[in-house]
């Protein structure tokens, strides 16, 4: 997938230049320029971060080409679901295109090494969770914790948190967000 492509043509949509939105977000203008010529590859917070200044969710960002579902679904099969992670971070939402969604429902897949990036997220609403295989490096404001296959978490998402997989097995997970932001 072309992000920085993806990125400019939004960006151009919506009558920003590339010092606004930068501008608006809080980097410089040459990381807008550096995304969106894919000479990096932004975190899903930094992503989220820059979407915030058009503004636009994750799951709009990620499913403009994906186009609508004709009627509304109950069963999504699994490569049905859009991936609205980036690299080794996965993020698989359940019922993307339901416009009455209220909650962030996805299939959540780590590679060893990874994380949701440097920056901890924040925003409103709650999450969720439960690991299915490997385990999670969790951490919510000041605590980090370690969950192991069974264990789960539901926190306040107006606390800093971050998730990570400094482990050497992929990391699988079920979780859920309020709102549904992504």
């Amino acid at each position: 997938m072309d992000v920085g492509g993806r990125l400019k043509a939004i960006r151009k949509q919506h009558g920003l230049s590339q010092r606004e939105l930068a501008k608006r977000v809080g980097v410089t203008n040459s990381t807008i320029s550096m995304i969106e010529k894919n000479s990096v590859s932004p975190s899903i917070s930094s992503l989220k971060k820059v979407l915030g200044g058009i503004p636009m969710s994750l799951v709009e960002f990620f499913s403009m080409e994906a186009g609508e579902e004709q009627q509304q679904k109950f069963v999504y099969r699994s490569d049905e679901l859009l991936n609205v992670g980036m690299n080794d971070v996965q993020l698989h939402l359940v019922g993307k295109a339901r416009n009455d969604r209220a909650m962030a429902f996805m299939v959540e897949t780590m590679a060893p090494g990874t994380s949701t990036g440097s920056d901890m997220l924040i925003h409103e609403g709650q999450e969720a969770g439960v690991v299915i295989e490997g385990k999670l490096e969790l951490k919510v404001g000041t605590e980090v914790a370690i969950l192991e296959e069974g264990d789960s978490y539901y926190f306040d998402s107006t606390q800093p948190h971050r998730f990570s997989n400094p482990f050497d097995e992929t990391l699988r997970l079920v979780s859920c967000t309020t709102p549904a932001n992504f």
